[in-house]
């Protein structure tokens, strides 16, 4: 998968640590959703799956990039099962990626910039 080589060769480049620590946790989520489509039974079983491997911090907010996920569920499925056009999956694979780390990143960062009230 395109992706996953390339977010493992720009790790070691990435200058933020918050961005290559979250770049190697995606990696290593990946893999996972690598192996998920070779052992699950099928696609529905996978995505219930592929949706919960801690995308967020204990998935207590991977329901806000649930549209997302599944676009990106479905297309790694694809790919990892050989069913499809390669290249093709690659590239929307790489779109649905980008939108969603895109969101996904626009929501935890948020979360750090809030500013609490005094007293609270």
């Amino acid at each position: 998968m395109q992706l996953l080589e390339a977010l493992e060769n720009a790790v070691g480049r990435e200058e933020s640590v918050f961005r290559a620590q979250l770049m190697r946790e995606d990696i290593g989520r990946l893999r996972r959703l690598e192996e998920l489509a070779q052992s699950a039974g099928n696609h529905e079983e996978f995505v219930k799956q592929g949706l919960y491997i801690g995308w967020t911090p204990d998935d207590l907010r991977t329901h806000e990039f649930k549209d997302e996920l599944e676009l990106l569920l479905d297309a790694v499925y694809l790919r990892c099962r050989g069913e499809g056009d390669a290249g093709e999956l690659d590239r929307r694979i790489d779109e649905v990626w980008r939108v969603f780390d895109a969101k996904r990143l626009e929501r935890l960062v948020g979360c750090l910039t809030r500013v609490p009230k005094p007293g609270l």
